[in-house]
């Protein structure tokens, strides 16, 4: 079987490609593209992509299954099913399961059960400490063999900073990336929101800039200290520009992430105890927001990942102080990010520079591409197209977006993977 994707404009970032042509996939590998691609025979499917973009899938390095343990919130199969809809193509998924992802047995069930299930590819992410307790690093040799990319305790900081110089040189000579969640707890205790006038006009302990910034900052100073890389997950303050700029001058080894909730959304979604925004860096304040969106220009943050973080209404539709963080996003990925082109910050081939290059690199992964031979992963995407999020739109298990109700723009239209064609 033959598909031709024709008059599209094919954008690649880890070809430098941006032209407007035609895109042919063979038995479901890139087999070419060019200006005009003239086929003939039998066995051709031809998909005119006029007016839309055409590209390889997202790669989401920051996401919860929450399969094993959870499957009421979330599972394999639901969850990729989403990440399918966002033409997100590669998920990451973290290790905070329950049981937590910190033996090689949990990640050989993962594995198995994306074998079984899953609508696009998973990677297990381990835990960096036994239990995420912050108290003995796992065995990174037999979780790598596992199946394991990445090290991360996410949901917590790794606080023991000679621990976690331990694990960096630990996961150094592993070859294995640390990704850590900055928040220093100590500061965040019990917080639920930001630390500001809205955190008092409500009643709720805040989390301060600090929680984060501290964090941030004593991870950047050992990576300089043990020569291992880290990446910065969730950033979400203007107070953790400085540190990022004197990082890259000094040339430490980090890379950083960002969620489009914290370029789309402010603290004031909370209000009126709005457990759907309330999430884990908590959302910021308008200035915020803008060195955020400044912090990408630049490419002091240069991944934009999801944090999917599915919950039901058992742990949403309760006293704010009781319910969960969290809210789900790999299925809208991509219509957020690409507000950032419409304003002007990024070109498309750099937003997806952030959306597939980047991520792949970070975990060490060939990202998608269309190179000639490789496994088809492809996007047509409708940039114009505006619609409301609806609960049967959304394909989580679990609903829990501030997004329910509004308009947003853009949409994926066809998704290609491998022999498999979806069209929505």
């Amino acid at each position: 079987m033959r598909i031709v994707l024709k008059k599209g404009r094919l954008l690649d970032p880890t070809l430098g490609l941006d032209l407007v042509g035609d895109l042919l996939i063979e038995d479901g590998k890139i087999k070419g593209f060019g200006r005009e691609i003239i086929v003939s025979g039998e066995d051709i499917e031809v998909i005119d992509c006029h007016g839309k973009l055409v590209f390889p899938g997202v790669v989401d390095i920051h996401v919860h299954l929450r399969e094993p343990g959870e499957e009421w919130k979330e599972d394999i199969e639901s969850g990729t099913r989403a990440a399918l809809y966002g033409g997100v193509l590669r998920v990451a998924c973290m290790p905070n399961t329950k049981p937590v992802n910190d033996s090689p047995e949990v990640t050989a069930y993962i594995l198995k059960r994306a074998r079984e299930r899953a609508w696009v590819t998973v990677y297990p992410i381990a835990c960096i400490t036994k239990g995420q307790e912050g108290k003995e690093l796992t065995e990174f040799g037999r979780l790598k063999k596992a199946g394991v990319v990445a090290l991360s305790d996410d949901g917590k900081w790794v606080a023991n900073s000679a621990l976690m110089k331990r694990a960096m040189l630990y996961a150094k000579n592993f070859d294995l990336p640390i990704i850590s969640h900055c928040e220093d707890p100590t500061l965040s205790y019990k917080g639920q929101i930001n630390e500001g006038k809205i955190s008092a006009k409500l009643g709720l302990k805040g989390i301060p800039p600090s929680a984060e910034t501290i964090a941030v900052l004593r991870d950047l100073v050992l990576a300089k200290e043990t020569g291992t890389s880290v990446h910065l997950a969730h950033l979400s303050v203007k107070e953790n520009l400085p540190f990022l700029r004197w990082a890259k001058e000094e040339g430490i080894p980090f890379t950083a992430e960002t969620c489009p909730h914290y370029f789309t959304f402010t603290e004031k979604e909370v209000e009126g105890y709005n457990t759907l925004a309330k999430v884990n860096p908590p959302l910021r304040t308008e200035e915020d927001l803008e060195a955020i969106k400044l912090a990408l220009k630049e490419g002091l943050i240069e991944v934009i990942a999801s944090d999917h973080a599915p919950h039901s209404p058992l742990e949403k539709e309760v006293e704010f102080e009781l319910a969960s963080f969290g809210m789900i996003g790999v299925q809208f990925l991509l219509p957020l990010s690409f507000n950032l082109v419409r304003e002007g910050l990024l070109s498309e081939l750099k937003l997806l520079e952030y959306l597939i290059t980047n991520p792949a690199r970070v975990l060490k992964i060939e990202p998608p591409s269309f190179k000639e031979g490789v496994k088809a992963e492809v996007c047509v995407f409708d940039p114009e197209e505006r619609y409301t999020v609806t609960e049967d739109l959304i394909q989580s298990k679990s609903k829990n977006t501030p997004l329910l109700g509004r308009e947003i723009q853009g949409k994926i239209k066809t998704v290609i993977v491998g022999e498999k064609r979806f069209d929505f």
